[in-house]
C-alpha cells in the first residue's frame, strides 16, 4: 500500500462547519455581546440626539425631515435583515450549515420589527409631505410585502411538528421573496413614486447636506449593532434551548431503556 506524502502535510480544510460549532459560536458570541449592545445603544443616542436637536432643518421639508434618523436606519436593516435571511438559506439548503437554520429564524422577528417601524415611520413622515398616511406607492408597496414576506417566514418555519421541514420551507420562501429586494431598492428609478429618488450611490456624492450626513451615519450604523446584538442574543439563547433539549431528550431515552432492562 502506498501512502501519498503531501496529504499528511497539506493543510486542514477549512469550511463553514468550522465556524458553525455551537461552543464556539457561544463563546464568540458571549464576548463580542456587550461590545454590540454598548456600542450600538451609544452610536444610536448620540445620532439621534445629534439629528432630532441639532442638525439642520431642511430648506424644503422642515423639521418633518427630522424623522429620517429613525426611518433610514429602520428601513436599511428591514432589506438588510431579509437579505441575511435569504444567505442563512443558502448555507442551509447548499452547505448544511448547523446554525444557518437558527439564524434564520431568530433574524425573522427582528427584521419584522425594524420593517415595521420603517412603515410606521414612513406614514408619519408622508402624512406632513403628502398630505395622506398611506398611498400605494411602488417603493411603500414594495416595503409592505417585504412584511408579509417576514410575517410568512415566521409562521411557516412554525408550521410543521417537524422542524427540519419548517427549515427548508422557509428557507425557500425566503429564497423567491428575495426578489422583493431589488424592487425596493430600484423601485424609485423603474416608476414615477411620490417617494423621494435614493440619496446614496455608489457613483456619486451623497445629495445631503454634510451636517445632516453624520448623525444619518451615527443612526444607521448604531442601529445596526443593536441589531447585529439582539440576532446574536436571540441565537445565543436558541443554541443553548436546543442542547438543554437534546440533554433532556437524552436523558429520557436512558430512563427508557433502563426500565425495559429492569423488566
Amino acid at each position: 500500500m502506498t501512502v501519498d506524502a503531501t496529504a499528511s502535510l497539506a493543510p486542514p480544510r477549512r469550511n463553514l462547519h468550522r465556524f458553525a460549532n455551537p461552543g464556539r459560536f457561544l463563546r464568540l458570541a458571549g464576548a463580542v455581546l456587550p461590545y454590540l449592545a454598548v456600542g450600538g445603544l451609544v452610536l444610536s443616542a448620540i445620532g439621534l440626539v445629534w439629528g432630532l436637536f441639532f442638525s439642520p432643518a431642511d430648506w424644503q421639508q422642515g423639521d418633518a425631515v427630522r424623522i429620517m434618523y429613525v426611518h433610514v436606519p429602520a428601513a436599511w436593516l428591514a432589506s438588510a435583515g431579509y437579505a441575511g435571511i435569504a444567505a442563512c438559506s443558502v448555507a442551509s439548503l447548499v452547505w448544511r450549515h448547523p446554525l444557518a437554520d437558527l439564524a434564520a429564524q431568530e433574524i425573522g422577528p427582528v427584521g419584522a420589527g425594524f420593517t415595521a417601524l420603517c412603515l410606521i415611520t414612513g406614514s408619519l413622515w408622508g402624512k406632513p409631505m403628502w398630505g395622506a398616511w398611506w398611498v400605494w406607492d411602488a417603493r411603500l408597496t414594495s416595503v409592505l410585502v417585504l412584511f408579509f414576506l417576514y410575517l410568512g417566514h415566521i409562521a411557516l418555519i412554525r408550521a410543521f411538528d417537524n422542524p427540519e421541514r419548517g427549515y427548508r420551507a422557509g428557507a425557500i420562501l425566503a429564497l423567491v421573496g428575495a426578489v422583493d429586494l431589488p424592487i425596493i431598492k430600484f423601485s424609485v428609478d423603474w416608476w414615477h413614486t411620490l417617494h423621494q429618488g435614493n440619496t446614496f450611490s455608489l457613483t456619486g456624492a451623497p445629495h445631503m447636506y454634510i451636517s445632516m450626513l453624520w448623525p444619518l451615519l451615527f443612526t444607521t450604523f448604531g442601529y445596526s449593532l443593536v441589531f447585529a446584538a439582539i440576532v446574536a442574543a436571540r441565537l445565543r439563547a436558541a443554541v443553548i434551548e436546543r442542547r438543554i433539549r437534546a440533554l433532556l431528550l437524552a436523558r429520557v431515552e436512558e430512563r427508557g431503556v433502563e426500565e425495559r432492562v429492569a423488566a
